[in-house]
C-alpha cells in the first residue's frame, strides 16, 4: 500500500472519529440542560464544524489529536460539577465505542471464509478506525486543559482543590505544544518518551478486549 493510499484512508477515519467525539460532547451537554453547542451550530454530524487544523494534522501523522472544543456553559447544566464529568467523558467514551464497533466488523470479516478475498483497503481502513479512535480517546483523557481529562478530573476534585489545579495546569498546554514542536520540527522524541509508556498499555488493553486476546 502506498503512502498516498494510506493518507486517503485516514481522511474518512479521522472525520468519523472527530465528528462523533465532538457531537457526543454537545449531545451530552444538551441532555444535561445546556444548549450552547446547539446554538453555536456544533450539535451536528457535519465534520467541518468540528475541525481544528493542528489537532487534525496530528491525527494524519500519528494516533493522537483533537478537534475544536464544543462550547459548554456549565451554569446551564442541571448539576454543573457532576455533569461536567459526563460531558467530558462523552467524547472519549464515544471513540472507544467506535473502536469496538469497527473492531467487531474486522473480526467478523476475519472469521468469514471470504476473508482472503476481502478488500485489503477496507481491512486497513477498519484497522485505522480502531487505532485513531483509541488514540483520540487516550489523548483527550490526559488531564491537561482544554482536553477532556481536565474537565473529568475537576469534577472529582474537592472544590477547594480546583483553583490549585488550574493554577498549575494553565502552563500545561504550552508545555505540551513545545514537546510536540520539538518532536516534529527538531526530531527530539520528548513527547513520545513521556506519552508512549502510557499509550502502549492503553492501546494493548483495548485491542485485546476488541480482538479477543489478539492485537492488530
Amino acid at each position: 500500500m502506498t503512502e498516498a493510499q494510506l493518507l486517503l484512508l485516514r481522511i474518512p477515519a479521522i472525520m468519523i472519529a472527530l465528528t462523533v467525539h465532538e457531537y457526543a460532547h454537545g449531545y451530552m451537554a444538551w441532555l444535561k440542560g445546556d444548549n450552547t453547542a446547539k446554538v453555536h451550530g456544533r450539535l451536528t454530524l457535519n465534520p467541518i464544524a468540528h475541525l481544528d487544523i493542528f489537532g487534525t494534522l496530528m491525527l494524519f501523522f500519528g494516533p493522537f489529536g483533537w478537534a475544536k472544543p464544543v462550547p459548554v456553559n456549565p451554569i446551564n447544566l442541571d448539576n454543573p460539577k457532576r455533569d461536567m464529568i459526563y460531558v467530558g467523558a462523552a467524547g472519549p467514551v464515544s471513540n472507544i465505542i467506535l473502536a469496538v464497533f469497527f473492531g467487531l466488523i474486522f473480526r467478523f470479516i476475519r472469521w468469514s471464509p471470504d476473508f482472503m478475498s476481502s478488500s485489503h483497503l477496507f481491512i486497513v481502513f477498519l484497522q485505522l478506525c480502531v487505532l485513531i479512535n483509541l488514540g483520540l480517546s487516550f489523548f483527550n483523557l490526559l488531564p491537561i486543559p482544554p482536553l477532556d481529562g481536565s474537565n473529568i478530573l475537576m469534577g472529582f476534585l474537592p472544590a477547594e482543590k480546583v483553583g490549585t489545579y488550574l493554577k498549575y495546569a494553565q502552563h500545561a498546554p504550552k508545555i505540551l505544544f513545545g514537546l510536540l514542536l520539538a518532536e516534529w520540527v527538531l526530531h527530539i522524541p520528548l513527547f513520545s518518551t513521556i506519552i508512549y509508556p502510557l499509550w502502549i498499555p492503553y492501546m494493548t488493553f483495548w485491542q485485546m478486549i476488541i480482538f479477543g486476546g489478539r492485537v492488530i
